[in-house]
């Protein structure tokens, strides 16, 4: 018989499983982690689920956006007067009072600054047209009553980045359009009383930052979310 008590050292422990080792550092990442490329598990694959105060405010607001446009690129015909003006742009008539960006002191004054924003208008609209395209050809989740679209993966990232994109845009067009009336001491709408002021510049325009404000702020903590997600999981690998 052979002995072994003189062996001289107790032979090493069997090394952990490689299932467990990742185990036991790398746990599975939710369904928030950004990047993730789990193509098996779709649970696993980053996932936006669009407000629906922010689709809401989209369904009514780009078609009034695409009218104000076609009304500014179609000046002067689109104005009082003008061929294309009635029935489509008559509303514009009592506006083109109260803001002369979209009257006739702009435009025989040959100011740009109209149709340049409205020039933004445009570009931020395919943004949010390009979002929602993604958004509603994704399939809904719940039941019928409370089901809300949720969008994964790659579009998921897509969508949220072109809703963010567009939603600074908005805010920051609408601001420059504040703050060229300051700057430029209201000369487009300091004739009106306060009560016509409010009521048709102030508090029409101001929904163009609250809803923006709000959207910029979901979007990006959605973004910063997905990012911390990532960096954390691929931090925990590294170690």
């Amino acid at each position: 018989m052979v002995s072994t008590r003189s062996h001289p050292s107790a032979f090493p422990p069997p090394e952990a499983s490689p299932t467990k080792r990742a185990g036991s550092k790398d746990p599975t990442p939710g369904p928030t982690s950004l990047g993730s490329t789990n193509n098996n598990n779709n649970s696993a694959l980053w996932h936006h689920a669009p407000r629906r105060a922010i689709l809401y405010w989209l369904y009514i607001s780009l078609p009034l956006v695409t009218w104000d446009a076609s009304y500014v690129f179609l000046r002067p015909h689109s104005m009082p007067g003008g061929s294309l003006h009635a029935p489509i742009f008559s509303p514009y008539k009592i506006y083109c009072d109260v803001d002369y960006n979209y009257g006739w002191p702009a435009w025989e004054d040959g100011r740009g600054f109209t149709a340049a924003q409205s020039l933004l208008n445009v570009a931020e609209t395919l943004l949010y047209v390009a979002y929602l395209a993604i958004v509603l050809r994704a399939p809904a989740t719940g039941n019928s009553a409370k089901s809300r679209k949720v969008v994964k993966g790659s579009d998921a990232a897509k969508a949220v980045i072109l809703g963010f994109s567009a939603a600074v845009m908005t805010l920051s067009k609408t601001a420059l359009y504040f703050a060229n009336e300051y700057y430029g001491g209201w000369e487009n709408i300091k004739h009106n009383d306060w009560t016509t002021l409010f009521a048709s510049w102030i508090f029409p325009n101001t929904m163009w930052v609250i809803f923006p404000t709000y959207m910029t702020y979901y979007f990006g903590t959605e973004i910063a979310r997905g990012l911390e997600a990532a960096t954390g999981s691929r931090s925990k690998k590294a170690q």
